[in-house]
């Protein structure tokens, strides 16, 4: 493939180079996965014999064409992977484009089965018993690279289990790695963000009521995560899409003894300060870092920490349904979001559905017109 411009090896910052073909510079291997919009391959740099993900998008350049994604929307992931560099964040290598295709080259982390890494509720799954000790010494992990990306004002808008991967798992102490910054956003000062994507179970209210998002947006999405990773159990999943909107809207979730039976008290105050229908009520990636259930203040609170351990048999049960449920693995969720919207308030001729689009609004310019919901009719 002839191409327009590479990047240096040497930083994960895009230099431009002569035009080369991708394969100049690495060996392409076996197929990793694939999608609508391209593959994934593993292959070996030439130069240093080190493995990477090569991922191959098809990009298009208006939305007039079904195939690809827009050319704008693969770049803002490019400009928003150049600047991060974090242990815990996937990390962008190198750089190629043409005109119809863009060759990201990353970090490997998601391998094949037979090899070293995968997803990190699967390689909780595999385990007997895990106590919440263990466990945070993942969640920590988490919390640290959103600590990073939100200090540099980035916030992700797609956190979920698919997206916490493993470096390696045969290792004393794995270390986590967050992936997939397709949905992730460079906040500006003055500027208003609302997107309508994610994935039902793990998106804000805020988002749902297109309301303008922030990193609390992502904070949501960990008290999420943590609520399922302790028992096994979704806090707002409902038999159907809009029936799990609907709870997300409510915010109401309980403790049920027969899933925190072995749940301690400090793990459920850290999850209640982060399920809060308000944006800035709830902690920060800071705040949870020093929480005392991460960070215990005395003995006494460690020991309550290593007695109590997360549910296994529920959580392996969750993690099968997930697995199953390829739908859950999607990026967006938009026509389901739409769906509830029109569900939950008539559209006249005037008003205009926007799906699956992300406005930035300056601030006090005219707001975008967009449907919006009848609270009466949806609480």
């Amino acid at each position: 493939m002839a191409e327009d411009g590479g990047a240096s090896s040497d930083s994960p910052k895009a230099v431009t180079l002569p035009a080369r073909s991708v394969e100049d510079l690495y060996e392409l291997l076996e197929t990793l996965g694939s999608g609508h919009f391209g593959v994934v391959k593993r292959c070996r740099e030439r130069s240093t014999g080190v493995f990477y993900a090569a991922k191959f998008v098809k990009t298009r350049r208006c939305r007039g064409s079904r195939r690809g994604l827009e050319r704008v929307q693969v770049e803002k992931e490019v400009a928003i992977l150049r600047d991060l560099q974090h242990p815990n964040i996937m990390q962008l290598h190198d750089l190629f484009t043409c005109r119809a295709e863009m060759v990201l080259v990353l970090e490997l982390i998601a391998l094949p089965c037979r090899m070293r890494g995968g997803e990190l509720f699967d390689f909780i799954a595999e385990k007997e018993m895990l106590s919440e000790e263990e466990a945070i010494e993942f969640l920590e992990q988490i919390l640290l690279g959103v600590q990073y990306l939100h200090g540099r004002r980035i916030a992700h808008f797609d956190l979920k289990p698919e997206n916490i991967m493993l470096q390696e798992k045969d290792v004393p102490k794995p270390q986590i790695k967050i992936i997939d910054f397709g949905l992730a956003q460079k906040l500006e000062d003055g500027v208003t963000f609302k997107s309508l994507c994610g994935t039902p179970q793990y998106i804000a209210p805020e988002v749902i009521n297109y309301e303008p998002l922030s990193s609390a947006t992502d904070m949501w999405s960990i008290g999420v995560i943590t609520y399922i990773l302790l028992s096994g159990l979704s806090p707002f999943q409902g038999e159907t899409d809009a029936e799990t909107l609907s709870n997300v809207l409510e915010g109401a979730y309980e403790f049920e003894e027969r899933y925190f039976s072995e749940t301690s008290e400090m793990a459920k105050d850290f999850i209640q300060q982060l399920l809060v229908k308000e944006p800035q009520e709830r902690m920060t990636a800071s705040e949870c870092l020093v929480h005392p259930w991460i960070k215990p203040l005395s003995r006494k609170q460690a020991a309550k920490r290593s007695r109590s351990s997360i549910n296994m048999k529920n959580f392996r049960k969750f993690n099968a349904r997930r697995k199953w449920k390829l739908s859950y693995n999607m990026v967006s969720a938009c026509n389901r979001l739409c769906r509830m919207r029109l569900l939950c308030s008539p559209r006249t001729e005037d008003e205009e559905l926007r799906c699956c689009e992300s406005d930035q609004e300056e601030e006090g310019s005219r707001p975008v017109m967009l449907l919006r919901r009848r609270r009466s009719s949806c609480s």
